[in-house]
């Protein structure tokens, strides 16, 4: 196993997640392509984990985080390492230390680069990106937010730790339809799925429904916002971790459509 920069070749494999063999990253559009053009000019690193026949089995992105959804400054923020674990696909290369490579080689570009340390997010329940896991590679707690832990490792003694950036404002309804709002910023493709999930089903109640889009890739729209991917009906957020399915997206929007004054028309859900 090696680590590499990103090439041209591997593009399709990025853009899905190492997981261009499933069907339901087809839902996620080309969010993830478009994110990467907008950012690959701003710093953006993406390095991948190859096996001797030529099968990426593991990716790591980071870009400086003055460009990402967290408040710092002089440091690189990890979006996310994944080592591919199901056994679709290329099968399951977890558990064999691709992970620890993946994110040594990250540090020490990130020093390389002269950064004055690194940042990761993770959970502090035992799910995807567990901050347990940064933890025992030396990284350390630098804030808190919800199930969210913001942890860094700094490289030198005048780094300063970063910070979650909190929302800004409420996301309002509009009297006599039924709003949607679905913040997207494209580093996820999980997260693209989901707005064009619930994209696709707005388009189900006509006038209805509003459907709002918030393209968060913009970083002043972020910090505007405070939120970076997100799906709201009527102003309350909806929440998930695995991609909601369109069907449960459908009952949630079919729910409040019933409850518009003057609507007859009869939704499944």
């Amino acid at each position: 196993m090696r680590v590499v920069d990103l090439t041209p070749e591997y593009y399709n494999t990025y853009f899905n997640c190492l997981e261009d063999w499933s069907e339901e990253m087809k839902e996620a559009g080309d969010h993830k392509a478009c994110w990467y053009n907008k950012f690959k000019d701003k710093g953006l690193r993406v390095k991948l984990a190859i096996d001797d026949n030529a099968v990426v089995t593991g990716m790591i992105q980071y870009l400086p985080i003055e460009e990402s959804y967290v408040d710092g400054k002089d440091l690189y923020f990890i979006l996310c390492i994944w080592v591919h674990g199901y056994k679709e696909g290329i099968g399951d290369f977890q558990g064999q230390g691709i992970g620890t490579a993946l994110l040594d080689a990250a540090e020490k570009d990130a020093k390389d680069l002269g950064a004055k340390g690194i940042v990761a997010w993770g959970l502090w329940l035992p799910f995807w990106m567990k901050a347990s896991w940064f933890k025992k590679h030396g990284y350390v707690k630098a804030d808190r937010d919800s199930l969210r832990l913001l942890v860094w490792k700094p490289f030198s003694d005048d780094a300063n730790p970063p910070h979650w950036i909190p929302q800004q404002k409420a996301v309002k309804g509009i009297p006599g339809k039924v709003k949607v709002t679905a913040f997207i910023n494209g580093w996820c493709p999980a997260q693209n799925i989901v707005f064009e999930r619930a994209k696709k089903a707005c388009m189900e109640y006509g006038d209805n429904v509003v459907f709002e889009m918030i393209d968060t890739s913009d970083r002043d729209t972020f910090l505007e916002w405070g939120i970076t991917d997100g799906l709201f009906v009527d102003g309350k957020p909806i929440s998930y971790g695995p991609p909601l399915a369109y069907e449960k997206i459908m009952k949630i929007i079919a729910k409040k459509v019933k409850k518009l004054p003057n609507v007859n028309t009869s939704y499944n859900e």
